[in-house]
């Protein structure tokens, strides 16, 4: 193992900070800021993508440094899609982020053909090299790698401050090949705590880089958190970028695959699940949206039903992006009353990616509060799109998260997608 860091900043697990860092950042907590009902998230395959541009996104990320609000960023590729399909562990990882823009440009064609208006990729290595020109200020992050092949990690550094404008690396750290428990020592973590940076910048591998994120979330005290590892070889300039013309294109993966030969078995298996997922479950959303074209736009009604321990809401029409204002203004009276809270399906009509993408936040948000959501009166129809979207297991998950640390925990394992799919015809 091998580290590298320029500057500590006390450790302050108490809360308390530095003259200097009171001066620079204000410490807020805002459990409806954090999670809010109005994220512009949409549900595709079973993996949440925000809406999102890169300004945005730098905007969030600055924000979250200035606050020192935990903030865990994930930027969905095909692969992040196709391992959230078989492994419910590295969704979870997913569903506990905080921002999941879309990376590969596969995402973005999947979403068009599900009518999502998304219009660019917001890549992992595209945030870095933003910050990286961002004007020089008092408030310009400081990044911190972990991970990486031996030597990468401080080739990446020292490249990033050669040519950064404001933003700049303060320390890496080469732990060497281990597993993910041998990764979350208190040794390790300590010294990524102690680097003073805004920004970790992990570089693991995918599944285990996101899986010991989500394993030290309550440890780790610097506030920005993301896995990028494709950027510190990219910085580092063990891998060269695709050019411009074949991002656009659609076709870095090709030229990754030239640049790292290995990569070919990864891309040609994700292909095989895209085209499998392209057959049975996009072709028949986007007959059902084709269908359902008109309908999608109806005005719908939503009755609000106080009871003593739970507050029941009863959609009428199509839950789709189109109506998503009205019912998230509807859901987010009964969520405040911090009561149990039932959707009621029986007189929706059709739904869309937009209202899944609700769904899953009004989960997470009930889960943080220790209430719990419930949805009832699904017709054969809607199962259907819940199914064909990836989302049957919301279903199954809204008695099985539990607030943890201003996060949720699933209690009792995931249930297997088999019988999540019997359970379904069995209704049917």
């Amino acid at each position: 193992m091998s580290y590298y860091h320029t500057k500590s900043r006390p450790s302050f697990p108490s809360g308390g900070l530095t003259s200097n860092d009171q001066k620079r950042h204000h410490r807020v907590i805002d459990d409806e800021a954090d999670d809010s009902l109005w994220r512009d998230v949409y549900w595709i395959l079973g993996t949440p993508i925000d809406l999102i541009d890169l300004n945005t996104v730098l905007g969030r990320i600055e924000l979250a440094a200035a606050r020192l609000t935990p903030f865990f960023l994930s930027t969905p590729n095909l692969n992040f899609l196709v391992q959230a399909r078989s492994d419910p562990n590295f969704r979870e990882s997913l569903l506990q982020s905080d921002l999941c823009p879309p990376d590969g440009t596969p995402i973005i064609w999947l979403g068009r053909l599900l009518g999502i208006p998304i219009k660019r990729r917001v890549a992992g290595s595209d945030i870095l090299s933003a910050l990286k020109l961002r004007v020089k200020s008092e408030n310009n992050l400081k990044l911190f790698l972990f991970g990486g092949a031996e030597g990468v990690a401080a080739a990446a550094s020292r490249a990033f401050n050669a040519s950064a404008n404001g933003s700049r690396c303060v320390g890496w750290f080469y732990p060497g090949f281990c597993s993910v428990e041998e990764l979350s020592g208190e040794d390790i973590i300590e010294t990524i705590n102690s680097s003073g940076a805004d920004f970790l910048v992990v570089s693991l591998g995918a599944k285990k880089g996101q899986s010991w994120l989500v394993r030290n979330a309550e440890k780790l005290r610097i506030p920005i958190r993301a896995h990028l590892g494709a950027w510190i070889n990219f910085e580092a300039g063990s891998v060269k970028r695709a050019p411009m013309i074949m991002r656009r294109l659609g076709l870095e993966w090709l030229w990754r695959i030239k640049e790292e030969p290995y990569l070919w078995r990864r891309y040609f298996y994700d292909g095989l699940v895209l085209l499998y997922l392209l057959c049975v479950r996009v072709l028949p959303l986007v007959v059902d949206r084709f269908i359902a074209r008109d309908l999608a736009k109806a005005r719908i009604s939503i009755d609000i039903v106080h009871d003593n321990d739970q507050i029941k809401v009863n959609i009428c029409g199509a839950a789709t992006q189109h109506n998503i204002k009205e019912i998230i203004q509807r859901c987010s009276i009964a969520l405040s009353a911090r009561k149990r809270v039932v959707i009621d399906l029986s007189d929706t009509s059709t739904i869309d990616a937009r209202f899944l993408g609700f769904v899953f936040m009004l989960i997470r948000n009930a889960s943080r509060y220790g209430c719990n959501t419930r949805f009832v009166g699904l017709s054969r129809k809607v199962r259907r799109q819940f199914y064909l979207n990836g989302a049957e297991f919301l279903l199954q998950s809204q008695t099985g998260m539990l607030p943890h640390g201003g996060r949720y925990e699933r209690s009792g394992g995931t249930i297997p997608e088999k019988k999540i799919l019997e359970t379904i015809e069995s209704v049917q």
